[in-house]
């Protein structure tokens, strides 16, 4: 296998008495594009946030670049270079559009406290830069148009487009995309899968995708880990997951 990003073995998380996850296990290569599918309730999400720190594992481990990172805090976790986006989009609503961007930013700022408060030319560059920065990937997600507009005001597919613009300001090594195709319409789902295909070429970006649009993660996946009850059921390549009886059963809800 070529340079493993991210290793996950025999990963479990039990709340209560409810068995989230159960013994999973993954390794993505870099520079791939895999995705995790299961029906609502299976475990997907929960796997995010073991990974980014917002959980801790019952058992097993994470590995990230050879490091482990279960029980990491997320800022440090965030900071190693894994970013995500959310199933339910957290923008800050009620600051603009370019804002959102630019608080991601603060890797290409390393200006002193003393600094903040005094606007010294120093400072004054390093703001620039973030601002032309920040420009530039709403300019990638044909957002630059509406760059001070309010967040809360774009339309949810424009929303969704700024979510993953600000996760790339992070600069990640491995970016996390959870439903990003949720709430949108064919059209806006085509050409999500077409931006999704173009950053991960731009950015030589790694991805771990979770998607209830089949069209999304059969148009983008490189391989696909099918989940039920918090358990692997299949693996394979979009192929051979689609054919896949026991994934027709458990996902799609039909038998033979």
């Amino acid at each position: 296998m070529d340079n493993v990003v991210l290793d996950i073995q025999k990963l479990s998380k039990t709340f209560g008495g409810v068995q989230a996850v159960n013994n999973f296990s993954l390794k993505i290569p870099e520079g791939s594009l895999q995705s995790i599918i299961g029906p609502n309730g299976a475990g997907k999400t929960t796997i995010f946030n073991l990974i980014t720190g917002i959980y801790k594992p019952t058992e097993g481990t994470i590995s990230f670049n050879s490091r482990r990172i279960d029980g990491m805090e997320t800022f440090k976790i965030t900071e190693m270079g894994i970013t995500r986006t959310f199933q339910n989009i957290r923008l800050f609503s009620e600051f603009s559009v370019l804002d959102n961007v630019r608080t991601a930013c603060h890797m290409r700022s390393d200006y002193s406290v003393f600094e903040g408060l005094i606007p010294t030319p120093r400072r004054n560059r390093q703001e620039r830069a973030v601002t032309d920065y920040a420009m530039n990937l709403l300019k990638l997600v044909n957002l630059d148009d509406r760059a001070n507009e309010y967040a809360d005001n774009l339309p949810y597919g424009h929303q969704r487009r700024l979510e993953i613009a600000r996760a790339l300001a992070l600069e990640p090594k491995l970016l996390l995309l959870d439903e990003p195709a949720a709430g949108m319409n064919p059209d806006e789902t085509q050409k999500l899968i077409e931006f999704i295909a173009e950053i991960r070429t731009k950015f030589n970006l790694t991805i771990l995708l979770i998607e209830h649009h089949m069209e999304v993660v059969m148009g983008l996946a490189d391989y696909i880990t099918v989940i039920d009850f918090g358990k692997i059921i299949a693996t394979g390549t979009p192929v051979e997951v689609q054919s896949n009886p026991i994934v027709i059963e458990a996902y799609l809800g039909v038998g033979e």
